[in-house]
């Protein structure tokens, strides 16, 4: 599954790169998708079909507009969601079907739900974009990609190998050898793919690596508590072996932002 993924970013990427961002406006829809029943399971409503618009609208205005588009569309989206969950009750009635008290009951929980699902992860999502559009926007998603697997990957080996004490009672499968595990493989694939990709320095594909794979890890937590506060082992089931695609994207989101930035900075 994971080889399948790989391959389909690769030739979409770089072969057009708007076809690329169809991909991530599909996984990350999915992920939407997910989260949205997720919360349903909670009586948290949020209303999935603005919120999917808002995703697609965040990732279009960053890639042809930029962060300030980025920002300006998250913005609005804000304010759809809320003046929307205003007009339908918790269980997506219209106006007609209920009263005032149906409608404002559990306005601040479906509200707060639903602008979280526009940070989490759309907002986060729309970096990708951003870290696309530069003339060498294709290998900075690679490195970005490459980082964050290298988190998973080198996290497991070592945790596997030599993991003994507990990082966190979130995640009682997560190690501080398993941790150190990540630092290095990130460390040592951002140094190699930034300075062969990228013409940068060993030093900064270091630093983003070391970054990426302390938030990619922190990413998996946060996962961690999600589900743990909703009660499920997965968000989803469409990845067999892996679960839904959120419990593969949790990584990637957290890390793009920081990832990014330092992009930016650098190059």
């Amino acid at each position: 599954m994971g080889v399948g993924l790989g391959a389909l970013v690769i030739a979409t990427l770089y072969t057009i790169k708007e076809l690329f961002l169809v991909v991530v406006v599909a996984a990350v829809g999915i992920g939407v998708v997910e989260m949205t029943r997720a919360f349903a399971s909670r009586g948290i409503r949020v209303p999935v079909v603005p919120v999917l618009v808002s995703m697609a609208a965040m990732q279009a205005g960053a890639y042809w507009g930029g962060p300030a588009w980025l920002l300006g569309v998250f913005v609005v989206s804000v304010f759809v969601v809320l003046i929307w969950r205003m007009f339908t009750g918790g269980d997506g009635e219209g106006e007609q079907g209920q009263g005032a008290a149906g409608r404002t009951a559990g306005y601040v929980r479906d509200a707060t739900g639903s602008v979280f699902l526009l940070v989490y992860p759309p907002l986060l999502a729309g970096f990708v974009a951003l870290l696309l559009a530069p003339g060498d926007g294709r290998d900075r998603v690679i490195v970005f990609i490459a980082v964050t697997v290298a988190s998973d990957i080198g996290g497991y080996v070592a945790g596997v190998l030599f993991g003994r004490h507990q990082l966190t009672v979130i995640s009682p499968k997560k190690t501080w050898e398993g941790l150190a595990g990540s630092v290095v493989a990130c460390t040592l694939v951002g140094g190699w793919l930034v300075t062969w990709l990228l013409d940068g320095q060993i030093w900064q594909g270091a630093l983003i690596g070391a970054l990426g794979a302390v938030l990619a890890t922190v990413g998996d937590l946060i996962e961690s508590m999600i589900k743990r506060d909703l009660g499920i082992k997965d968000l989803g089931t469409i990845l067999p072996g892996h679960g839904g695609l959120m419990d593969r994207l949790d990584s990637l989101v957290t890390t793009l932002v920081p990832v990014w930035l330092l992009m930016a900075l650098f190059f």
